[in-house]
């Protein structure tokens, strides 16, 4: 009896609330009863598993703000005694600085998945755009926190890119003073980058937010790229892919945890444990792997081209490799999303994440070193010139002729008739005039 009470009380506490601020409504109609398409592969969790990353990654940087000291004399100091003296300081350094490069493998799976799936098409422009914006930010935040150990690999780095926008003609100079707040990157800088740094998550949340609203009034995209067309083709969110998720983001969790406990530093740069000297310069300056592929890009240009320096020209091709993404839903002329039924785009779509892993390769190494001792004078600067070659030509050139060169294949008529098979919805026409076979489950 005393239970039923509770529960009854319970149930009155709710719709007290619920009467006066309809959140559990909200959160029914949203994450309950939301329609879904019914075929969702494993690929799909990564948005999930992005959220819960940037979660984590607010309350660990909210708890280690509470010891860190931003001055220049203090800071790589505080963040030793983290490590040291706080209890479980450890710990919460170890999850934020491995939380940070797995919340970028999450995203980029989260990307790759879109560009492969199409994504980005109609109706959806704004729902990719704002997930671009989301990746910008996050890209910003992430510079700016690994300027906050203070370490020699945090002071060189943040020299080299704040130094970069110095190539701006005219106000390139005022713009880097700017940024450091003098005439050096000292403690000023430091300042500013972790006001930022504490500042930029919260902005990020907001515009996830307005990414999950975009979401929610367009509907989801799915494996085959064909929009829902009735009950047939859709499940309620809840259980089935609040399930679905809990199971990726376990094991996802699991890899890294396995980071934090048995390989912290794996992903980080061992000039990083030595404090910040002005005065001598690191033998190679890299910034994390998540940055690899755009550093490399940035160095790609060695020449002058007329009356435009390379400087320059890197550092428009880096900001252009994120800013083409903005457009790339009327780059892409074809009328089908999924590469599914698109194999030229699959075969294209697969050389352009060779490409990135190559740019990721490029990026790590001196541009002047050989790729290796059997290719002679061939070298990291010309790769990463071929690289960056294929990279804008994938977005700019392939996709625009793709979609009028291509003969994508036939498309199911419904997503029902894919996974079931036509006997189990009574049959059905697939564009095209061909019959649709039975597509394997999510």
């Amino acid at each position: 009896m005393s239970g039923q009470r509770s529960e009854s009380n319970y149930t009155d506490v709710v719709k007290w609330i619920d009467d006066r601020l309809p959140m559990f409504t909200y959160l029914q109609k949203e994450y309950g009863e939301y329609p879904a398409p019914r075929n969702f592969n494993y690929f799909w969790n990564f948005g999930a598993i992005a959220m819960t990353m940037l979660v984590l990654m607010i309350v660990t940087g909210i708890v280690l703000s509470m010891q860190y000291s931003p001055d220049a004399s203090m800071a790589f100091g505080s963040v030793e005694r983290i490590m040291r003296d706080v209890n479980n300081g450890w710990l919460l350094r170890y999850m934020h600085s491995n939380g940070g490069s797995f919340f970028f493998i999450a995203v980029y799976i989260h990307i790759f998945r879109g560009l492969y799936y199409g994504s980005y098409k109609n109706p959806r422009e704004l729902l990719w755009m704002l997930g671009v914006v989301i990746l910008l930010l996050m890209m910003a935040t992430a510079f700016m926190g690994y300027v906050l150990p203070w370490g020699q690999m945090s002071f060189w780095g943040a020299t080299v890119i704040t130094n970069l926008f110095s190539a701006i003609p005219l106000i390139g100079e005022e713009v880097v003073i700017w940024l450091w707040g003098g005439f050096t990157v000292d403690n000023p800088t430091l300042n500013r980058f972790y006001s930022l740094h504490y500042l930029l998550p919260f902005v990020i949340f907001g515009v996830v937010i307005l990414h999950v609203i975009a979401l929610h009034v367009t509907g989801s995209n799915n494996p085959l790229g064909v929009e829902p067309k009735g009950p047939q083709d859709t499940v309620p969110f809840h259980p089935y892919y609040t399930v679905k998720d809990m199971f990726g983001l376990g094991v996802f969790l699991i890899v890294y945890a396995a980071f934090v406990f048995f390989a912290p530093d794996y992903l980080g740069h061992p000039d990083n444990y030595i404090p910040a000297d002005p005065f001598l310069t690191p033998e190679h300056i890299v910034p994390e792997w998540y940055f690899l592929p755009f550093y490399a890009i940035l160095r790609a240009i060695d020449f002058n081209i007329w009356f435009v320096p390379a400087k320059l020209i890197g550092v428009v091709l880096m900001f252009g490799s994120i800013l083409v993404l903005f457009v790339l839903p009327w780059l892409d002329t074809s009328k089908v999303r999924s590469a599914r039924f698109r194999p030229l785009y699959k075969q294209f779509f697969w050389v352009l994440v060779i490409d990135s892993f190559i740019l990721g390769w490029v990026g790590a190494n001196a541009p002047g070193d050989p790729v290796s001792p059997w290719t002679g004078g061939f070298k990291f600067i010309t790769l990463g010139q071929i690289g960056t070659l294929y990279y804008f030509g994938h977005f700019l050139v392939l996709l625009p002729l793709l979609g009028w060169l291509e003969r994508p294949r036939p498309l199911p008529s419904s997503i029902s008739e894919a996974v079931l098979g036509s006997s189990a919805v009574g049959g059905g026409a697939v564009a095209g005039g061909a019959t649709a076979k039975p597509m394997e489950k999510s």
